[in-house]
């Protein structure tokens, strides 16, 4: 099993929904561009958002055990998904990576 990395690539906000919809939060996302996480095998890391793991969780399980070329060749790099949580009103999008190195 191998270890895999998970980047914050990008964070998006839909404040029209956000008002018409949503009770108001006072901090929701603690994601920040750039910040990556290694994730152990499939073990979640600590620190990144629990429900974007839900999201991601089966690709990184995946990558781990070496599968690759989801959706036969969604992605340049066939050990890799580019996968957002499920936050209707802001979405983060993570760069999900296989790495060569073994897990613990």
């Amino acid at each position: 099993m191998k270890k895999v990395r998970i980047t914050v690539m990008r964070r998006s906000t839909y404040p029209d929904l956000m008002a018409q919809y949503e009770n108001p939060l006072e901090n929701a996302c603690e994601m920040k561009i750039g910040q990556v996480f290694i994730a152990n095998g499939w073990e979640k890391p600590e620190g990144l958002c629990r429900t974007a793991w839900e999201c991601m969780s089966p690709y990184v399980m995946t990558l781990a055990h070496g599968g690759e070329n989801f959706y036969e060749g969604w992605m340049k790099n066939p050990r890799s998904a580019m996968i957002s949580c499920n936050d209707g009103f802001r979405p983060v999008s993570y760069l999900v990576e296989a790495l060569d190195e073994d897990a613990d």
